[in-house]
């Protein structure tokens, strides 16, 4: 017997599954902070919004978090949330699941016309400079050995062609870039050996997923 004919013959069934799925969605729409705590092969123990659980590949949080996989060798796992997937770096808080609506940030140019904000890369505070000509999110090693990003570690190494010459670059995956009230996850990103930029550069890896829009000299970010 299928699904449909046991809740069409058991009206009670059904609205018992309809009520169970319903507070499932609720239950992952209230979680707003996710961490991974430790990691082992096949188990994590993660931090859900301050709790601590420790899960098994398959097993799902009391707040409706479900553990896929377990890649020591990356220092991440997968996990599932109200349907949707995410990838949990070791140390690193991924926010914004709660339900908040649209994010939108408004920026003004300095005197020299750059637009400059402060934000958040993997929860930590850089300031940033919008520049639409930037592939990815890229910032100087001084910056990422500020605000703890092992690039050496986790990156691609590669080579870039800059004004004083080639310089040594590390391609690699940011965790949470924030901007106001817009949050994303898992934004590809550069590291520039070296001290330039000063800041970092906010390129279209995060811009590319928003609508932005001039009005006179003010420029809107907004989530789509």
């Amino acid at each position: 017997m299928n699904l449909r004919n046991m809740t069409t013959r058991f009206p009670v069934l059904e609205a018992v599954l309809c009520a169970s799925l319903l507070l499932a969605a609720n239950i992952a729409e209230a979680v707003e902070n996710i961490s991974l705590q430790a990691l082992f092969k096949d188990k994590a123990i993660v931090v859900v919004d301050g709790a601590r659980r420790v899960l098994k590949s398959g097993e799902e949080s009391p707040e409706g978090v479900r553990l896929l996989a377990t890649d020591t060798r990356e220092e991440q796992a997968e996990i599932e949330i109200g349907g949707k997937r995410e990838v949990l770096k070791l140390g690193v808080v991924i926010a914004g699941f709660a339900s908040q609506g649209k994010g939108n940030v408004t920026l003004y140019p300095d005197r020299g016309g750059h637009f400059f904000v402060d934000g958040l890369v993997n929860g930590a505070n850089i300031r940033f400079m919008v520049d639409t000509g930037a592939t990815v999110v890229a910032m100087s090693s001084a910056v990422a050995n500020r605000i703890g990003i092992d690039y050496r570690k986790h990156g691609r190494p590669g080579m870039a062609s800059t004004p004083a010459g080639y310089v040594s670059t590390y391609n690699i995956t940011l965790g949470t870039v924030q901007v106001g009230g817009i949050t994303l996850h898992n934004v590809a990103g550069s590291v520039i050996e070296g001290s330039h930029p000063r800041e970092a550069l906010l390129g279209m890896s995060f811009l590319g997923h928003l609508d932005m829009k001039r009005d006179g000299e003010k420029m809107e970010l907004s989530e789509r």
